[in-house]
């Protein structure tokens, strides 16, 4: 592998720039015409331009993508995250196209991006999953009341194909239930182009605990641990931690096994991220994630493992040469993710960043692709940056991360570096007492801060 292209933009194109670099293989970025001035478009070996700024039309154009590829002699292709990162289609015609995809095959792709059938799957590997109805929900009325009933209210109905938060509806009562059914049926057919949903058990207090994965493809798959990601909003992460707190080595051994082991069967290749709801000491799959994480970078901190790396590596054929006993979790860290948005409504703030000035120090790192005089522009995602901390203790990396939050200096556009001030300083995170609702009801009474 002697060129890659990054099929990516942002603070997460740089981190693959800088890894392809290390490695001594050189980087086509791809970009849009709103985003010629992104670092890593100007640090790369080549750049093209693939389109226009709508996402449609540049990053999310297969067609323009491949082009761009062919037209430079990259050998492989990195989809980064979001975008085309899970689309088995996009990842089909790479291969077919003679390019390297680097993630897993896109069987596999196809098979865990459909919830139902990653379920299914999942179930095969001994992977524990919530009590539901274990495949599609069939549009006969009265099943469907029964199927509820018998799982127990409250249930939540979910799109097969969905994903980052939609296509999801909670339904606490039986009256609630058939109206609910066919709302989330028709969200699902406008936000994927696929109205087929599936019914669960709502977990009512659940943390949101991921476990990491590496595959080589060839039956071999290791676990780098795991991390607590229950601080978000809408299902949009926030705030990331590892370890977890409350996970005990024998639990962790244990999940992480059943996931190394389900790699195993999938012969899984790459980076990948098994999605749990953990409640009352058990764990339940909800889904799982073909591709690298926007928290990476925490896991990387605790075990020593560059996981983008190791990305390159596996999809170039190279064998995974270590194991899951190898791997020491060391210290803990925290991930602030850095959003251009109002600390207080979220609302998006594009626009010219005046100055900036990033945070330093021991354990302190910055993934962050602004500069001063950069521009956000206003048709993506707010993500601008990402703060890592990284201690001996989660105390010790807290007060690192509070720091950093003092020291960082970002002007002329809002950002969320407030919220998260406020959350460092919230007494049931301190205790790490929170669960996937609780920065909901933080923002709606900020005095919970004191």
């Amino acid at each position: 592998m002697k060129k890659v292209l990054i099929a990516n933009r942002g603070e997460i194109a740089l981190r693959i720039q800088r890894a392809c670099h290390e490695l001594g293989i050189k980087t086509v970025a791809i970009y849009s015409s709103a985003d010629r001035e992104l670092m890593h478009v100007q640090i790369a070996d080549e750049a093209v331009c693939i389109g226009p700024p709508q996402a449609s039309e540049s990053y999310l154009n297969i067609p323009a993508v491949i082009s761009a590829a062919e037209i430079t002699g990259a050998d492989a292709i990195h989809p980064g995250y979001g975008f085309l990162a899970e689309n088995a289609n996009f990842a089909e015609k790479a291969e077919k196209s003679g390019f390297i995809f680097i993630g897993p095959n896109h069987e596999t792709i196809h098979t865990m991006g459909d919830k139902i059938s990653a379920i299914k799957a999942m179930k095969k590997a001994g992977i524990p999953c919530i009590p539901g109805s274990d495949g599609p929900l069939s549009k006969n009325e009265q099943e469907n009341i029964q199927l509820a009933k018998k799982i127990g209210f409250p249930i939540i109905i979910k799109a097969a194909a969905g994903g980052g938060g939609r296509g999801m509806r909670v339904v606490h009562e039986e009256a609630e239930l058939l109206n609910a059914i066919n709302m989330t049926r028709a969200e699902a057919n406008s936000a994927f182009g696929d109205p087929t949903i599936y019914m669960e058990k709502f977990l009512q207090t659940p943390r949101h605990i991921e476990i990491q994965v590496l595959g080589d493809g060839k039956g071999h798959a290791i676990y780098l641990g795991e991390r607590d990601c229950s601080i978000q909003r809408r299902h949009q992460k926030i705030l990331e931690e590892a370890p977890a707190l409350g996970i005990t080595p024998k639990q962790r051994k244990s999940i992480g096994d059943k996931c190394s082991l389900a790699c195993q069967k999938l012969k899984y290749r790459g980076a990948g991220t098994f999605e749990f709801l953990y409640e009352n000491g058990e764990f339940y799959f909800i889904e799982m994630n073909t591709r690298i994480q926007v928290e990476h970078p925490i896991t990387e901190e605790t075990t020593g493992i560059d996981i983008v790396k190791w990305q390159l590596l596996l999809a170039a054929g190279e064998k995974l040469n270590i194991k899951s006993k190898d791997i020491k979790i060391s210290g803990h860290a925290i991930e602030c993710r850095i959003n251009a948005e109002d600390p207080d409504n979220f609302m998006p703030s594009p626009g010219k960043i005046n100055v900036f000035h990033a945070p330093g120090g021991p354990g302190i790192r910055v993934d962050s692709h602004i500069y001063q005089s950069y521009v956000v522009p206003p048709f993506y995602d707010s993500l601008i940056g990402k703060i890592i901390s990284f201690g001996d203790t989660r105390e010790i990396a807290i007060a690192k991360m509070g720091n950093a939050l003092k020291e960082i200096v970002i002007d002329g556009i809002k950002t969320n570096i407030p919220l998260h001030q406020r959350i460092l300083k919230d007494k049931k995170f301190l205790r790490g007492s929170v669960n996937i609702h609780h920065l909901e009801n933080f923002c709606k009474n900020k005095s919970d801060a004191s």
